[in-house]
């Protein structure tokens, strides 16, 4: 809806006057996203260094294996493994040391003695400060780099089906936060008259069922989504009771007992404060549901605050209230225009009045927005380069993007809402009035469950002719087609804000990757593309291989395979394996072993490349029992 001046016929002075705060509020947002300056790392921990470091050949074997991070993490049982070139553990702790001194944090494991010489990986998870989880691996030789049966990890932290499940329980919690929040001050600030609807009703309770199922299921998700990646370990008690201590845990715990509160508040506001009829006592109840619904809407926007990005990094203390600020004002926004669309389509009686007073609502929230997405960008991102080349910043221009077109959208709303008024139906309404009940045969007089159900009729009759009124009128339609496209690039607004909350800031994963080049940082690349014909000597033994991996740098990358027979048709072969080498390094080989998804099309996701180079690439292709040949090929990644 148009975020504009309340009143239907803005004067020609205050016309580009809003216009122009409108356009001010959006440049001030895109220019205070770009131009805030650098500083230091705000969220999502990353590894900043190691010892032995990445890559590395010692001479002697290390007597530990120390990890450093850009921030704090929490750590738990395996959350570093050393393993040796067979794959088993060269480590003596179950849970690391915590080596942190000041402002560094490190965290180690003991290595067994008598090492032999080798290529040993490192494999680590933890759980960011903002409640993330990260991994990662890296290797080092001892004595000289050796061939090595392990294989890095398949799959990155918080991934897989159940990171999946978690990020769409996420997307939910949020969208029901909107519901709740957004559809309850709707009724009490623009439309009292919606508490009787019961379209209204229905929009904020599914809101309130939305975010407490989507809660349930994140509390039980995230061990799993923290640790094994199983959805069998969501009903593993003793996981359960580990998530509880943590401060992701407490928050959505919190968050569930705040639901409470407002299911209370929500019986109130249709129950109670719909039946009220004095005037004077309903004022009372207004103020008092807008004071209780404010705590309990503030609390649970703080549920995120607290254990997400804002709660991490610089300035904290600032960033928690600033975020609460802002979730509150997209509720506001984002909500109550879910509810306007709901009543304009729902809904007979909403009048203008309350669709100008919405367009106040939204005018301040949009406010809100501008001032508080400057100074939560300036945290997460800090630089051109962290915007436009980090996935982080990539997702925020989107967000921008979308919130200038729904800006735009909302600016022909505001044009319908100055055109809208009820005169049509108020003398429709007059000339429909119905005679009084003693016209009525006394038959149905004296049945008292006949004339409730004749009132019943004329009732629905009644609101069906207001609502065909209503739908004839051009401008109420406009206003509804209009707040319908608002309320598609909401959904989609909501959607990548929401992906943003998983993603690393930009800031941190910038910091990370041009400051610590031992810690396996991504580093710019481009995709690669590679085409290997091969014969393994037997029948139907000719083929191509065709590999992409993207994007191609250090960390972590997808990798797919194609083979195609001699007649360029695809063609499936029994086994395909890969192995990475960097021959200047003395690092690898590195096996892959990628899944067959389709005929002739292998894939491996999060392939981890420790460091950039120009990397052989081996191939081995068994076309029968005995006929196999390997095959490689040179690439520079990274």
């Amino acid at each position: 809806m148009s975020a504009t001046a309340p009143h239907a016929g803005p004067s020609p002075i205050r016309r580009p006057l809003a216009a122009a705060a409108l356009l001010t509020a959006l440049v001030s947002l895109v220019f205070g996203l770009l131009l805030a300056g650098a500083g230091p790392a705000s969220a999502h921990a990353a590894l900043t260094g190691s010892d032995p470091a990445d890559g590395a050949v010692v001479d002697t074997a290390p007597k530990e294996v120390t990890l450093s991070f850009s921030e704090a993490i929490a750590v738990g049982d395996d959350s570093i493994r050393v393993l040796d070139p067979s794959g088993k553990r060269a480590d003596t702790d179950a849970e690391p040391k915590d080596l942190s001194e000041g402002s560094t944090v490190r965290y180690g494991v003991a290595l067994h003695s008598g090492l032999p010489d080798g290529t040993y990986t490192v494999a680590w998870q933890a759980i960011s400060a903002d409640s993330h989880p990260i991994s990662g691996a890296f290797t080092f030789s001892i004595g000289a780099p050796s061939d090595t049966t392990v294989a890095l990890p398949s799959q990155e932290a918080g991934g897989g089906p159940v990171g999946v499940v978690y990020d769409i329980a996420r997307y939910a919690a949020y969208g029901g936060f909107v519901l709740l929040v957004g559809g309850s001050a709707f009724v009490l600030v623009c439309w009292r008259g919606g508490a009787t609807a019961l379209p209204m009703q229905r929009l904020v309770v599914r809101g309130w069922l939305t975010l407490t199922a989507a809660t349930l299921v994140m509390l039980l998700l995230r061990n799993p989504y923290t640790g094994s990646g199983k959805f069998a370990d969501a009903i593993d008690l003793a996981g359960l009771q580990s998530v509880l201590d943590t401060k992701p845990g407490a928050a959505l715990v919190s968050r569930l007992l705040l639901l409470g509160a407002a299911a209370l508040f929500i019986a109130v506001l249709f129950g109670t404060y719909a039946r009220r009829e004095d005037e004077r006592e309903k004022k009372d109840l207004t103020f008092g549901l807008a004071v209780g619904g404010g705590v309990v809407a503030t609390g649970i926007a703080a549920t995120w605050a607290m254990s997400e990005h804002a709660s991490t990094g610089i300035q904290a203390n600032i960033a928690m209230p600033v975020d609460v600020l802002h979730l509150l004002a997209v509720a506001a926004w984002l909500g109550g225009l879910a509810s306007l669309l709901v009543a304009l389509y729902r809904t007979p009686d909403i009048g203008s009045a309350a669709v100008r007073r919405f367009s106040a609502v939204a005018f301040g929230s949009v406010v809100v927005l501008a001032a508080t997405g400057i100074y939560q960008s300036w945290r997460q991102v800090g630089s051109w380069s962290a915007l436009t080349g980090t996935r982080y910043g990539q997702l925020l221009i989107l967000k921008v993007a979308l919130i200038a077109v729904l800006l735009a959208v909302a600016w022909f709303s505001r044009r319908w809402t100055g055109r809208l008024t009820d005169s049509a139906v108020a003398s429709q309404d007059a000339s429909e009035e119905e005679p009084e009940s003693e016209s009525e045969p006394e038959s149905v007089s004296a049945d008292p469950e006949r004339a409730a159900q004749l009132a019943r009729q004329r009732a629905a009759l009644t609101a069906t002719k207001k609502k065909r009124i209503r739908d004839a009128d051009p401008q109420r339609s406009g206003l509804r087609r209009s707040v319908l496209a608002e309320a598609a690039v909401a959904v989609v607004l909501l959607a990548v804000t929401t992906m943003l909350t998983s993603t690393e800031p930009g800031r941190t994963e910038e910091e990370a990757a041009g400051g610590t080049p031992s810690a396996s940082a991504p580093a710019a690349g481009g995709p690669v593309n590679l085409k290997m014909p091969f014969d393994t000597g037997g029948q139907n033994g000719k083929g191509t291989v065709r590999i992409d991996i993207e994007p191609g740098r250090t960390g972590s990358n997808d990798l797919h395979v194609w083979i195609d027979g001699s007649d360029g048709k695809p063609m499936d072969v029994p086994e395909l394996k890969l192995a990475l080498t960097l021959e200047s390094k003395d690092i690898g080989p590195l096996p892959v072993v990628p899944d067959r998804l389709a005929e002739g099309h292998w894939s491996a996701s999060a392939v981890q490349i420790p460091m950039a180079g120009d990397w052989k690439i081996d191939v081995t292709v068994r076309t029968s029992d005995i006929d196999q040949v390997t095959i490689d090929k040179n690439a520079k990644i990274g």
